[in-house]
């Protein structure tokens, strides 16, 4: 009987060894199984639809098992990481115009992956509608009403060449002023609750458009020139190294629709990563379009 009692003890003692053990191997092997695909280098500038897709790419690609590091640089760095490999991927090229230097002195450094946003993009001077003027070439007359300037963004963003050409072309005399987006999202905002005339530099798609009642101001002498395409740029190494992510991202394309609903979760109040996990949620089968 006390053979027995302690025989049924051992052999308790011995399921419950080679069941930890299992249990140790199974969370082992689930440990070394989880792939490291490598990392991937995202670089973005400080604009609302290149937040926001960049910030999507990462949620979706560190769910396929990759390392996203994400780095926010000026336009004119941005475009020299990405020649020297220091980034592998840009996701907002406004091409022929906006951003044509660049890719004219790089481009035999980088591989472009297609346009991702299906509707004609676009820049130029953007007003609220209740400002009495539609052309750039009545700026000139109105200056006092817009404080003698056009409130803008980073100085080294396509749009802001193309506006300093734009206000001496117009023979405007008129301060390009450089900021931020944030700063002049900001500024508009509060002109635009006051009444006030504001004139900033504009691009679509923007969130700007849903938010407020806005207007392009027609550019006669073709400044800000045709609409655009809005590109995946990547590193001329990027797709031997990371082939699949190459694959994924070629596949990549954005509605007007659906990029303005994943800004508008942003705009909301969400942190990107937040917004991009939600407009996932609520897109997959959009994404699974683009991963498969």
């Amino acid at each position: 009987m006390n053979w027995s009692v302690k025989g049924k003890k051992k052999i308790v003692i011995l399921a419950l060894i080679v069941l930890l053990s299992f249990s140790l191997i199974v969370g082992c092997s689930g440990t070394s199984t989880s792939e490291d695909k490598g990392t991937v280098k995202i670089g973005y500038v400080n604009w609302a639809e290149c937040v926001a897709v960049s910030n999507m790419w990462q949620v979706i690609l560190e769910d396929q098992g990759y390392t996203v590091e994400l780095t926010q640089l000026d336009v004119a760095p941005l475009f020299v990481g990405l020649s020297e490999g220091d980034i592998d991927v840009f996701m907002d090229a406004w091409l022929p115009i906006t951003h044509e230097t660049y890719w004219t002195e790089y481009k035999d450094n980088l591989e472009d992956y297609g346009i991702w946003y299906e509707e004609p993009a676009k820049i130029g001077v953007v007003v609220p509608q209740y400002v009495t003027i539609d052309s750039i070439d009545e700026m000139k007359a109105q200056s006092d009403k817009f404080g003698n300037q056009i409130v803008g963004i980073d100085p080294g963003a396509g749009i802001m060449k193309a506006t300093d050409r734009a206000n001496e072309s117009y023979d405007l005399g008129f301060e390009v002023l450089q900021s931020s987006e944030s700063a002049m999202m900001a500024a508009l905002s509060k002109a635009y609750q006051d009444n006030e005339w504001i004139a900033i530099t504009g691009w679509s798609p923007h969130w700007m458009f849903a938010e407020y009642d806005l207007k392009y101001l027609d550019d006669p002498m073709g400044e800000y020139g045709e609409s655009e395409e809005i590109h995946t740029l990547a590193n001329k190494e990027f797709s031997t190294q990371q082939p699949e992510v190459a694959a994924m991202l070629k596949n990549f394309s954005m509605s007007d629709q659906q990029i303005g609903s994943l800004e508008a979760l942003i705009n909301g109040g969400m942190t990107p990563a937040e917004a991009a996990e939600q407009w996932i949620s609520e897109n997959q089968d959009v994404v699974d379009g683009w991963i498969q």
